[in-house]
C-alpha cells in the first residue's frame, strides 16, 4: 500500500501530466491566443477534472486562481474546439486506424424561464420529451480501438426557433455537419448516427457533402426487394421493385446478413456523471456553449493521461 505522502505526490503527477497534455494540444493550433486567454482554458480545463461536486461559475472562482467574473468573460469568448480536439485525437488515436465520424443528439436536463432555448426534447433515459436542452454531439469513433473522441458539442434550437427559421430538426442536423464539413473530411466520410436520421432527406444532405451514412433503419421503414425477374416485354416502364421485406420472414435468397457486434458505447455518459455536463447554470448560449464543450474536451484529455499512465506504469494501476 502507499503512504499517504506517496500517494499525494502520485496524484500530483497526474494533474501536472494532465495539464501538459492540454498544453501541448495547442501545438499546431493555427488562430492566435493570447498567453492569458491559454492559461485561463488549461486552468478551467484541470477545474472540471478536479472539482468534486458541482461544476459552476461559483465553483470555479472556490477552487481557481481567479474571479468569478473572469470565468465567465471567458466562456463567452470564441474557442476552436474542433482543432483543439483533433490534436487530442491525434495523440490518443493511432493515424492508420479505421475512423468515422460519430454524430448523437443527448438531451440535457435544464430549468428556468430565462435558459436560452428551452423546450421539450426527447430523452432516451426516460423514452419521453422533457424540458430541457438538447446539445447534438460530433465525435471521432476509431473503430479499431472502439473507442471515441468528441469534437464539438452544439446546442439544439427549440421548437419555436426552429419555426421562426423555417427548418426542421433534420435541417438543423445537416446546418451543423454543413458548418464543419471540411474539416470532418479531413478524418472520415463516414457518419454513423441512429435509426432517427436514416431519413431521405437526412442521407441525401449528407451526401451532398461528400458523407456516407452508416445507420440502423427504423422500426417503420417501408423496404421493398429488387425485381430480379425477367422483362415481360409488354409496354411500360419495366419493374424495379419486388415484394414488400416482412422482417419476421426475411428471403435470405435475396439478402446476405452480417453479423455485428452491439455494444453500449460511453459518448455521453462520462460527462453527464463526472465532468459536469448537466451542471452549468448560465442563461447565455456562449456560455452554455463554452461549458458543454470544455467538459468534453476534459474526458479526452483525461483518456490520454490514462492511456500513458497504462503505458509507462501499468503496475501503479495493479496497485491501486
Amino acid at each position: 500500500m502507499f503512504s499517504r505522502h506517496k500517494l499525494n505526490m502520485e496524484i500530483s503527477g497526474a494533474l501536472n501530466q494532465y495539464m501538459n497534455i492540454c498544453r501541448d494540444a495547442f501545438d499546431g493550433y493555427s488562430a492566435k491566443l493570447n498567453i492569458s486567454f491559454k492559461s485561463v482554458i488549461i486552468e478551467t480545463l484541470l477545474l472540471f477534472m478536479v472539482i468534486p461536486r458541482k461544476i459552476n461559475f461559483t465553483q470555479l472562482e472556490r477552487y481557481g486562481k481567479r474571479c468569478e467574473q473572469c470565468y465567465r468573460q471567458t466562456f463567452t469568448k470564441d474557442f476552436d474546439w474542433i482543432r483543439y480536439n483533433m490534436n487530442l485525437m491525434n495523440t490518443l488515436f493511432e493515424r492508420n486506424d479505421r475512423k468515422a465520424i460519430a454524430i448523437d443528439p443527448s438531451y440535457i436536463s435544464k430549468s428556468g424561464k430565462q435558459t436560452p432555448w428551452i423546450g421539450y426534447f426527447w430523452s432516451g433515459c426516460a423514452g419521453q420529451a422533457k424540458r430541457g436542452l438538447e446539445i447534438l454531439g460530433v465525435g471521432v469513433i476509431d473503430i479499431d480501438k472502439r473507442d471515441c473522441v468528441m469534437l464539438k458539442a452544439e446546442q439544439t434550437p427549440d421548437a419555436i426557433t426552429l419555426n421562426n427559421e423555417g427548418c426542421t430538426l433534420i435541417d438543423w442536423y445537416l446546418k451543423v455537419l454543413e458548418r464543419i464539413k471540411d474539416r470532418l473530411l479531413e478524418v472520415s466520410n463516414y457518419v454513423v448516427a441512429d435509426a432517427y436520421f436514416s431519413k431521405a432527406t437526412f442521407a441525401q444532405g449528407l451526401d451532398s457533402m461528400g458523407f456516407h451514412l452508416i445507420s440502423r433503419l427504423r422500426d417503420d421503414a417501408n423496404l421493398m426487394y429488387i425485381h430480379d425477374g425477367q422483362p415481360t416485354g409488354k409496354k411500360g416502364r419495366p419493374k424495379v421493385y419486388g415484394d414488400k421485406i416482412d422482417f419476421n420472414n426475411l428471403d435470405y435468397t435475396k439478402i446476405q446478413e452480417i453479423q455485428t457486434s452491439n455494444e453500449d458505447g460511453k459518448l455521453y455518459r462520462d460527462a453527464k456523471q463526472f465532468k459536469g455536463l448537466y451542471h452549468s447554470q448560465a442563461r447565455d448560449i456562449r456560455r452554455l456553449d463554452f461549458a458543454f464543450n470544455t467538459s468534453f474536451t476534459a474526458i479526452n484529455a483525461a483518456k490520454i493521461m490514462m492511456k500513458e499512465i497504462a503505458y509507462l506504469s501499468p503496475w501503479r494501476l495493479l496497485s491501486h
